[in-house]
């Protein structure tokens, strides 16, 4: 595994990956990868803490199986797990981890092993008061000897043998550093000499205080070693449970250590799907530091990348495996998760290195034969071969590839295979299986583009990679001569079929985009309609009321018996009318010129072209024609025109609408015809509810019509019509 990941240039990755595990474990995550994933999911949503790091365990619980006593230290390392345990059952996860989370119970025997142990290890001293008088009585013993040495360094007698006035640590031991003849002023053990020929000196009240300490020190391993003792008999009755928890902390682990790392380098994980295909989106490889983008839709069985020298076949390859190979582990990539889809395969096989070496003792293209040898008959299986031709001669490596490559694809096989030689692509380019990918070549400023076009054979551009890089341009058109003028033309003919590929593919894109342009502006003027009309209802229902409110006054005034009574009604009730604002319904229109900047609704645009009552204004390429009156200036500086690439849409009200139409006697398909654009009128003049009779017959026009209503985007809602509409041969309908 480790050297698939080097060939693919993915070594720092697993490196810097590794770095969040809390101790080593295999790639593969145990259970269902689906389940995984929605876990991983589910733990990114919350900012959680890495677990500590732990040692391995394996030994400890094969100890605990034979009834042994483990060292407090071991015990330490399963406190740690069940402290994150507890740690992690107190979150707030969403359905997936939390059920999970739920089944693990903890025994109360073992529960609050995590109590016994400070932040540093230590067993605390809480637990046991003969811990307190040891951990004291070690303490004291450390002052007296730091006493000690502080009066010997400034004891008269020793002054003149002392080098200096520090204490060094020999060994673990406090000395003191001496000249020759300390021995009349100072007892104790040489314990070391100086590149000075000086001596440390460790003395002898310092030794036999450094001896007390080690007998507290015993003393405290014999009460730790009772209560590991106790421990080890508690953790013997659940071993089946701390092998669980144990396993269970790998799992969470590599879990976790995913989702750390992802945030780490804002990376998004692809779930491998059942399927064979592999399409990327935005990905890009981790070994680059400023990486080009690639995307691609690879769905047959092998895909052939060709074209220019240095162009960035060999590294698409490599991408293209490494996304494939992080998809089945589950680890994170940069790429764009939503529009991408990876399939599983359960192995994968990289070619790409020269295998020839003084050590081996095979040729280049030995070393491919026994590489292909290996796959053969391999199933499930993604297959990776950098320069396929690499070797031999390319004429019969393209003969013998393209019968090798045809036999594997009849089994289940996916194979990206990059190529400098156009023989071998052109003879599997008649398998619709085979995919093709050129690398591109920017003519005009003669480099590489490190971008690749689907579907056609590339050329190398090996002449002129050449003089790019400085071979004399006679050698060059020696070279060229050589080459033969047949080869060369057909050289030429790639170039210009990738140039016309290229041509298609920008105005394709370019389509597709105002496409997009338009599909806004047509939902922006639907929802200015929308909103024009429910001001308007708005107007009327609120002028209905006023008027309804002076008129009640009158009718008031008109009973009341006394005259004076019946005047003043009738002049408050003339007040009110007077009051109502009535809409003004012939407004002066703006006055317009070619050029202006205008806004309808939300659409900005600018006036290209006005006629008596429209204009038409031009927004980001798109021509809309829009009647004058509903035009508002902005104080915007006028845009220049631009009259090319622009997609003219003009929306005209219908000059005769109806709110019914009759389909009795059509046949279902020109009744759906002519009902289609009945309704495209009736959205056009404004209507909201319409009337449809299709008779009930034999049925078959009644379920058209219904079929289509249903899946028609501006159909809110419809039901069949009143006796007197029609009943269950009439449809009304709501727009």
């Amino acid at each position: 595994m480790e050297e698939l990941f080097k060939k693919l240039d993915l070594n720092e990755y697993l490196s810097a990956y590794n770095e969040f595990l809390s101790r080593p474990k295999p790639l593969f995550i145990s259970g269902d990868s689906k389940a995984n994933y929605e876990k991983i999911e589910e733990i990114s949503q919350i900012n959680i803490k890495s677990p500590k790091e732990i040692a391995n365990l394996d030994d400890a619980l094969m100890r605990l199986s034979k009834q042994a006593v483990l060292h407090i230290s071991e015990i330490y390392e399963f406190s740690k797990i069940i402290e994150y345990f507890k740690y992690l059952k107190a979150q707030n996860f969403a359905p997936k981890m939390r059920g999970y989370l739920d089944k693990i119970e903890i025994p109360a025997s073992i529960e609050q092993i995590d109590q016994y142990f400070d932040e540093n290890g230590e067993f605390k001293e809480s637990i046991d008061e003969r811990l307190v008088s040891i951990n004291e009585a070690y303490k004291n013993k450390k002052r007296q000897i730091d006493e000690s040495l502080k009066k010997l360094i400034y004891t008269k007698s020793l002054s003149p043998y002392l080098v200096d006035t520090q204490i060094h640590y020999i060994n673990s031991n406090e000395a003191l550093l001496v000249r020759g003849g300390f021995n009349h002023a100072l007892k104790g053990t040489v314990i070391g000499r100086s590149s000075g020929g000086y001596f440390y000196i460790l003395p002898d009240i310092v030794s036999n205080l450094k001896t007390q300490q080690s007998d507290l020190l015993d003393k405290k391993e014999e009460i730790l070693y009772e209560h590991a003792k106790i421990i080890s008999s508690i953790f013997s009755k659940n071993l089946p449970f701390l092998k669980f928890i144990n396993s269970a902390f790998d799992y969470i682990d590599s879990l976790i250590s995913r989702v750390s790392f992802a945030k780490s380098r804002d990376y998004n994980f692809v779930l491998a799907n059942s399927s064979k295909d592999i399409i990327l989106s935005q990905f890009a490889h981790p070994a680059l530091k400023n990486p080009k983008r690639v995307s691609v839709d690879f769905r047959g069985k092998i895909l052939l990348i060709t074209g220019v020298n240095a162009g960035g076949k060999s590294m698409l390859l490599k991408s293209i495996m490494s996304a494939a190979l992080l998809a089945k582990y589950l680890l994170p990539m940069s790429i764009n998760s939503d529009k991408s889809s990876i399939g599983s395969f359960k192995e994968f096989e990289a070619i790409i290195e020269d295998p020839q070496n003084s050590k081996n003792d095979i040729s280049t293209f030995a070393g491919r034969m026994i590489g292909f040898s290996r796959v053969l008959g391999k199933k499930q299986i993604l297959i990776g071969v950098d320069e396929i031709e690499l070797g031999t001669d390319f004429e019969e490596a393209a003969s013998l590839y393209s019968i090798l490559l045809t036999s594997m694809m009849k089994n289940d096989v996916k194979m990206v295979i990059t190529t400098h030689h156009k023989r071998l692509a052109m003879l599997l380019a008649k398998n619709s299986e085979v995919e093709l990918l050129a690398a591109l070549y920017d003519e005009q400023n003669s480099r590489p583009k490190y971008e690749f076009l689907k579907g056609i054979i590339g050329k190398s551009y090996a002449f002129e990679t050449a003089s790019r890089y400085g071979i004399p341009a006679n050698l060059v058109a020696s070279a060229k001569s050589a080459y033969g003028d047949d080869k060369e033309n057909l050289n030429e003919m790639i170039s210009k079929a990738i140039n016309l590929e290229l041509e298609l593919k920008l105005k394709l894109d370019n389509l597709k985009e105002k496409e997009l342009k338009l599909d806004l502006l047509l939902k922006d003027a639907k929802e200015a309609k929308v909103k024009a009309d429910d001001m308007l209802r708005a107007r009327l229902n609120a002028l209905e009321t006023e008027f309804y409110k002076a008129i009640n006054e009158a009718k008031r005034g008109i009973n009341l018996k006394d005259t004076k009574d019946k005047q003043r009604s009738l002049n408050n009730a003339n007040s009110m009318a007077k009051a109502i604002q009535k809409p003004n319904i012939i407004s002066e229109p703006p006055k317009l010129k070619v050029g202006d900047r205008v806004k309808y609704d939300k659409i900005k645009g600018v006036v290209v072209s006005i006629s008596k009552n429209d204009a038409t204004i031009d927004s980001n390429g798109v021509s809309f024609r829009v009647p004058i009156a509903l035009l508002k200036i902005t104080s915007e500086a006028p845009l220049p025109l631009n009259n090319q690439n622009k997609i003219n849409v003009s929306v005209a009200r219908p000059v005769s609408a109806s709110v019914m139409i009759d389909l009795h006697g059509l046949r279902a398909e020109e009744a759906i015809d002519r009902l289609d654009k009945f309704i495209s009128d009736s959205l056009l003049a404004g209507f909201d509810e319409v009337l449809i009779k299709h008779g009930i017959g034999t049925g078959k026009l009644a379920y058209a019509v219904k079929e289509f209503l249903k899946s028609h985007p501006s159909v809110k809602a419809f039901k069949d019509g009143t006796p007197s509409e029609g009943g269950f041969g009439s449809k009304v309908v709501k727009l």
